[in-house]
Order: structure tokens, then C-alpha cells, then sequence
């Protein structure tokens, strides 16, 4: 009888292997002949509680049984499977369409996990309900997971939609129609994209890979290659965020007792910067760099991507350098889980010793050899030109990255300059941080002036939303803009730009430093943490006020305000 033995994983890697080796030595002395694929195969015995879903077993005789059984008694279990195989029936696939009510499961999750996990997650949910559908989101923001899916949940769920702009394991929706997009898409096209989900989900394959970007649909084109690239690194800067949150405060705190005391051993002063300066932002780049890699392949990228890190960290290839070292031992790890066949009987050392040497020694040489001095050179070209760059370039740069910030409210653009902010705070290079985030309040703080200002133009509900965007704004949530700009994009867009490239101009002219690159206005709690404080808040007011004025002159009067 051909004979097709499938082990669940999902109770443990080594009891899996060695409960299908077992019966397959135990199978084959009882002159079983073992295949490889579904279709061939007579008997499939599973070794787990249930059949994977993404395998089409309709109409073949199936037998489930435990590892547990499989390890202390094959010949038993192997007697059970011949004798007490049953007809398998694959469950139905509901057929989904506009009319019919469909029980949906979803996950958010945003690089900082404060505005687009949640906004996004509200948004999926009020249009579901709208429609009379069932959905349950799981958020995953900064805080942890909320409101977390269970297994019965995934079990019958109709559809899976995964908004994600990071790594998120997609490993739990095994053969469930799966459709992925971004949390800016769910949140401004909540409609749309629902429609999409339902056309477009595919059947997600069991992959083995914990990267959200590239474990789902395969086939790849230059668009998906960047989407890809990019998720992997906002993975990477949202595990460093709270690192560096943290340690720059530490580093801010040992300031106030004068900004030479911490030189003095045995000082409070020291201990600060001891753990901000000389423990928390250490540890950025090799976090950066080894989430990076956990992105692109699991687990078995985090060892390489960690010393990679390091190894940037001592050549003096800083920020720069711990991404290309995450990127380089992801790529190389991920090469190794899916091109490199061993013996079966070797197949267990892959994730524990062999990827991760050969991912180390590839990424740890290369950075050596070959990236490091290069990489080096031009992070201290870059840190010397930042910090003796005249007036003119300091303005250009800040109203660049200002007008980033604000370009498109928390997506790409706006994560793109929020990242080299962050990055340059481990070259201890405080400016472009301080234009960021000055910039990047700009836009709510401007959409609740214009709805003081100009009222009448409003609606009610709209004039409620401006004062949810001042405390969002405060916060340093750009995103507290995004209803406004959903509406009236032509409009506001251009506002904001003006108004956060200004904010960003005049925060580099006065040459204010910003020790944390997150908390808004409450980082003024913590005192030294921004410095000159009084031009900092104008910076923001002008901008704001700019901001502001300029779209509540030109926004268009509604019909019966």
C-alpha cells in the first residue's frame, strides 16, 4: 500500500522528526511502499491532532494519531492506520461574495505600534460590521498583542487579512485565504481593500518563514522587492524604538546634573550615561541589524544578524552598517532554509547548527573584509558633515525632511526620514531627530487650528476630529491628520508640507537637540531632553499656524454648515 506519513511540527520540531522517522524505519520493514506526494499516496497516516488544511485529502483513506504513540508504539500505530483509516472530507470553502456574511480574522500592525495598528484596526472593524460581516483584529502594537486570535478563531475564520507594514508570522493561517496590505491602505481605503480581500485572498502555503513580505505570494517583481525591503527594515527600527526611547531619556537625565558630570566616575551622572550612551543605544545597531534578518527568515536569521550587528558596531560602520549586516545574514540564512538538502537524518541540524555557522561566519567575514572600513568612512564623513554643516545646508536639510514627515502621514515617505533620525542618534547626532519630530507634529496640531479658525467650513463631526488631532498631535502622531487628508488630500497635503518643511527649517537654524525620537511634547518632562525649549515650541507654532492658515483659507465651504 503506498503510504504518505505527514508530521504536524506545530508539537515540537525534534518530537515531530523523530516520530516520523520512526514510523517510515517501522513502515518500511512491513513492506509499506512510502511516497512523497498526496495524489500517489493510498494511506496517508498524520502524525498531530489535525490534518494541515493547505493539503487537498478529499477522498483518501486518513488515519491521525498522537507523536506520542508514534514514538513508544509504531508497530501499534501503524496496525491502527491500516485497520481504522477513515474517508477524509475536505471541509467546504465558503463561498464569499458581497451578500454573504463573512467571519473574518485580521491582524494590524505599524513600526511603532501606536496610531496606524489601532486606526486601522477600528477602521477594518467599523466597515465589517457596516456589512453585517464577523471580524475579530488582533493588534500588535507597542504595547504587546491585544484582543489576540485563537486557534478555534483561525480554525472558522472564512478569510485572513493581514494590514502589516513589518514581519508579522504568518506561519498560525496554514492554508487559510489569506490577503495582505498595508495599515495606510486599511485605514484610507477600508472599503476597497475589503472588496479586494475578497477577490484576492489566495490559499497561504505553508512556508516554515516568519517574514510577513515575502512568505506570501512568491513571485516576485521590482514593486514587491522594495514593499519587501522595506517591511523588513521597519521591522527592525520598531524593535529598536523602545531601546532607544529609553536610552536617550537616560542620556538626557545625566545632563541635568551638568553635561560634563557624567565624566566623573561613580556619579549618578555616570550611571545614567552608563546606561543610556553605554548599554541601551550600544545595543541598537545589533538589534536593528538582527531584526532585520528575523524578518526575512525566522529565527534562524536572529544569531547572524545580532553579530553581524556587533561587528558594525566595532568597525565603526554604525547604523549603515548594522543594515546591510541584517540584510546580508536574513538573505544568506534564508538561501540556506530553502536551497540547502541534507539527509533526512541531518535535516534536524539546520536550524541549529549549521544555518546559523555558515550565516555567521558569511555575514561576520564579509562585514570584516569588505563592508566594515568602506561603510565606516562614509558614517564618519556623514556624522563630521552633519555636525559642521553650515547654516544654508542645515535649513535645506531640515525642510527636506520636514516636508517627508508630512508627505503621506505616517507611510514610507514619512517612516523613511523617521528612520535616518533614529539612526543618527547612535552617532550621537541629535539635530535631524529634533527637525523630525517638530515636523512631524505639524500636521494634526495644524488640522485642529484650521478647524478653529475657519469653523464654518467644517462640519461638526469634523470639528470633533480636530480636537482628537491636537491631543494626537501632541503626541507625536502624525497620523492624526489622515482623516482630514483622506477627505480633502489636495488640500491638506500641501498645507502640512509647507507647514512641516518650515517647522523642520527653523528647528535646524536654531540648532535644537532631541535626545528621544518619540513622546512629542511630554518629552518636556524630562528636563535637557530638548534643547533651546522655547525656540523648539515656536519652530512648531509657526509651522502649525502656517499649516493651519493656509488650508483653512483654501478648503472649500460645506453645503449647510
Amino acid at each position: 500500500m503506498k503510504t504518505l506519513i505527514i508530521s504536524n511540527d506545530k508539537q515540537g520540531q525534534v518530537r515531530a522528526y523523530l516520530a516520523k522517522h520512526i514510523l517510515e524505519n517501522t513502515a518500511v520493514r512491513h513492506e509499506l511502499s512510502l511516497v512523497t506526494d498526496v495524489d500517489n499516496a493510498e494511506l496517508v497516516i498524520l502524525i498531530g491532532e489535525s490534518a494541515p488544511t493547505s493539503l487537498n485529502l478529499h477522498g483518501k483513506k486518513t488515519f491521525t494519531g498522537s507523536a506520542e504513540q508514534a514514538i513508544r508504539e509504531p508497530e501499534a500505530f501503524l496496525h491502527h492506520a491500516k485497520t481504522q483509516a477513515n474517508i477524509y472530507q475536505q471541509p467546504n470553502i465558503v463561498s464569499m461574495d458581497q451578500q454573504n456574511p463573512v467571519n473574518i480574522i485580521a491582524i494590524t500592525a505599524c513600526p511603532t505600534g501606536v496610531a496606524h495598528t489601532f486606526m486601522a484596526a477600528k477602521a477594518l472593524e467599523t466597515e465589517a460590521q457596516n456589512r453585517g460581516w464577523q471580524i475579530k483584529v488582533e493588534t500588535r502594537g507597542s504595547v504587546g498583542t491585544n484582543n489576540a486570535i485563537t486557534d478555534v478563531e483561525i480554525a472558522v475564520a472564512d478569510l485572513v487579512i493581514v494590514a502589516a507594514d513589518i514581519g508579522v508570522d504568518l506561519s498560525p493561517f496554514s492554508g487559510k485565504r489569506l490577503y495582505r496590505t498595508s495599515t495606510g491602505a486599511a485605514l484610507k481605503r477600508t472599503a476597497q481593500e475589503l472588496d479586494n480581500a475578497l477577490t484576492e485572498a489566495e490559499i497561504y502555503p505553508a512556508t516554515g518563514s516568519i517574514s510577513a513580505a515575502n512568505a506570501f505570494n512568491p513571485s516576485t517583481n521590482k514593486k514587491q522587492e522594495s514593499t519587501s525591503i522595506y517591511q523588513h527594515l521597519m521591522t527592525g527600527v520598531s524593535y529598536i524604538l523602545p531601546m532607544v526611547v529609553a536610552g536617550g531619556l537616560c542620556i538626557a537625565l545625566s545632563f541635568v546634573f551638568g553635561i560634563e558630570a557624567f565624566k566623573e566616575p561613580g556619579t549618578l551622572a555616570s550611571a545614567l550615561m552608563q546606561i543610556g550612551g553605554g548599554s541601551a543605544l550600544a545595543l541598537m545597531v545589533p538589534v536593528l541589524a538582527g531584526y532585520i534578518a528575523y524578518s526575512i527568515t525566522g529565527r534562524t536569521g536572529l544569531a547572524p544578524g545580532l553579530i553581524g550587528g556587533m561587528l558594525a558596531v566595532s568597525t565603526g560602520a554604525g547604523f549603515l552598517g548594522g543594515i546591510i549586516a541584517g540584510f546580508l545574514a536574513g538573505y544568506v540564512a534564508n538561501l540556506l532554509t530553502t536551497k540547502l538538502h541534507l539527509p533526512q537524518s541531518m535535516e534536524a541540524l539546520k536550524p541549529i547548527l549549521i544555518i546559523p555557522l555558515v550565516a555567521t561566519l558569511v555575514t561576520g567575514l564579509t562585514m570584516i573584509y569588505v563592508v566594515g572600513k568602506p561603510v565606516a568612512t562614509i558614517m564618519e564623513w556623514l556624522t563630521h558633515w552633519l555636525k559642521s554643516m553650515g547654516t544654508t545646508n542645515a535649513v535645506i536639510l531640515g525642510m527636506i525632511l520636514g516636508g517627508m514627515m508630512c508627505t503621506d502621514m505616517g507611510g514610507p515617505v514619512n517612516k523613511a526620514a523617521y528612520a535616518f533620525g533614529v539612526g543618527l542618534l547612535s552617532a550621537q547626532t541629535y539635530g535631524p531627530m529634533a527637525a523630525i519630530m517638530a515636523a512631524g507634529m505639524v500636521p494634526p496640531l495644524a488640522m485642529w487650528l484650521a478647524t478653529m479658525i475657519a469653523r464654518n467650513k467644517f462640519e461638526q463631526s469634523e470639528r470633533e476630529g480636530g480636537k482628537a488631532a491636537l491631543v494626537l498631535g501632541l503626541c507625536f502622531i502624525t497620523e492624526g491628520a489622515i482623516p482630514f487628508a483622506a477627505k480633502d488630500p489636495v488640500r491638506v497635503l500641501p498645507s502640512c508640507i509647507l507647514g512641516g518643511a518650515v517647522t523642520g527649517a527653523l528647528s535646524m537654524y536654531f540648532g535644537v537637540q532631541l535626545m528621544a525620537p518619540h513622546g512629542g511634547l511630554f518629552v518636556l518632562l524630562i528636563p535637557g531632553a530638548i534643547t533651546p525649549v522655547l525656540t523648539y515650541l515656536g519652530a512648531i507654532l509657526v509651522g502649525a499656524m502656517l499649516a493651519g492658515g493656509v488650508y483653512g483659507v483654501v478648503k472649500r465651504k460645506k453645503v449647510g454648515v
